[in-house]
């Protein structure tokens, strides 16, 4: 059982600070505190892989799931970002609720898995969904997760692209199943967004290792 209910880890995620100016190549858009929240409480209360365990949070941003992890009391966290603006951001909400994420700034694609290969318990993501200019980067991040986590990874990924996302996580040694169907909400943050906000329909997917 967790120590905080998954209404107060919502709330406390909400106050995190996020992106001022987010970066279109990198898609930055912040895991909404209600998707990041309940992806962590299932992980935990349905499979008990976040408390005690060793979480890595691949494209970490701002740090709602490395915090959301920390908050449910794994054993260590540790967040992967390219983006050294980003993890400032995540350093002042790690400050500001006296928790500790450690981070390694780097290039995943370039730099993984390296000596983390099989390191961590469960990977926790919200990958790209993969831009004209960043295609196939979402199934990049998935193929990494699976060499880095030894029980499961949870992943956000397009509902359209549900049965193409299954069928390589099965080339990658593992067996997806959706969790849940969430709307993510990516609210106005680029020049070229004319709607104020747009909901993308999602599948949460918890991949489990062979």
């Amino acid at each position: 059982m967790t120590s905080i209910t998954l209404r107060c880890l919502e709330e406390y995620l909400q106050e995190l600070e996020t992106f001022e100016k987010p970066k279109i190549l990198l898609e930055q858009y912040c895991t909404s505190a209600h998707i990041a929240a309940r992806m962590l409480y299932y992980a935990q209360e349905q499979f008990d892989e976040i408390q005690g365990r060793t979480v890595a949070d691949l494209g970490c941003g701002c740090g709602h799931l490395s915090i959301g992890a920390k908050m449910l009391e794994a054993g260590h966290v540790t967040g992967f970002e390219i983006d050294s603006d980003a993890l400032d951001i995540l350093f002042r909400n790690c400050d500001d609720l006296e928790l500790y994420v450690e981070t390694v700034q780097c290039d995943i694609l370039q730099y993984l898995p390296g000596r983390f290969e099989k390191f961590f318990d469960t990977v926790i993501m919200n990958p790209p969904f993969g831009t004209k200019h960043n295609a196939g980067i979402d199934m990049k991040f998935l193929e990494i997760a699976t060499k880095l986590a030894s029980n499961s990874v949870y992943s956000l990924h397009k509902t359209s692209t549900r049965n193409y996302v299954l069928r390589k996580a099965a080339q990658y040694g593992a067996k997806g199943k959706v969790i849940a169907e969430v709307k993510f909400d990516i609210p106005r943050s680029y020049k070229f967004h004319k709607q104020y906000s747009v909901d993308i329909e999602t599948d949460l997917i918890r991949f489990e290792l062979n």
